[in-house]
């Protein structure tokens, strides 16, 4: 299988996408899935990102496949300012639509009775526990579509990548023993 670069421009209009149980799907593109919020954070609680972000490097490094149910290839937080006003930025790529990754977000946190980062955000419904709608909305309301995506290995999921790096280093391996 020859796998070449590609980019796909995203439509402005998303009226014409597909819509899902949460609103417009929008297409599988050469990163996959995902999407981006912008959104105001809570003054007096930035440090609580950075806690936030602390945990899941330690639960990540205690239960490697933690997050494993989202499918997640990449997940980027940035805070920053505009005229004194500090936001979060948060950018994930992943393998499932919208609708997928939310749902199984809002699982991975009601069953195992943990809290967000996002409760620290400006609006933020504070039942979003037990109202995955209002979480939608929010991140609908937030998210600030990308209009163009490349992939260097396009179409390729996380699975897919963990199992050609573990047929690489199973390769060596058997060449090192070879030598």
């Amino acid at each position: 299988m020859d796998i070449k670069p590609s980019a796909m421009a995203m439509p402005r209009d998303t009226s014409t996408l597909k819509q899902g149980k949460y609103g417009p799907i929008f297409p599988k593109t050469p990163a996959c899935y995902g999407f981006s919020i912008i959104a105001k954070i809570k003054p007096g609680t930035e440090d609580n990102f950075y806690a936030y972000a602390r945990g899941i490097e330690t639960g990540v490094a205690a239960t490697p496949d933690l997050l494993d149910v989202l499918k997640l290839h990449y997940l980027r937080w940035n805070l920053f300012d505009i005229d004194g006003v500090t936001y979060f930025q948060y950018m994930g790529i992943f393998d499932t639509d919208f609708d997928k990754y939310t749902d199984d977000a809002v699982a991975i946190f009601s069953s195992a009775g943990l809290d967000t980062v996002f409760e620290n955000l400006e609006g933020f419904p504070e039942d979003w526990k037990t109202n995955p709608e209002a979480f939608v909305r929010f991140v609908r309301d937030h998210h600030r579509p990308s209009f163009l995506e490349y992939g260097e290995y396009p179409f390729v999921s996380a699975s897919e990548i963990k199992k050609a790096l573990n047929m690489k280093n199973a390769f060596t391996a058997m060449l090192d023993q070879l030598q």
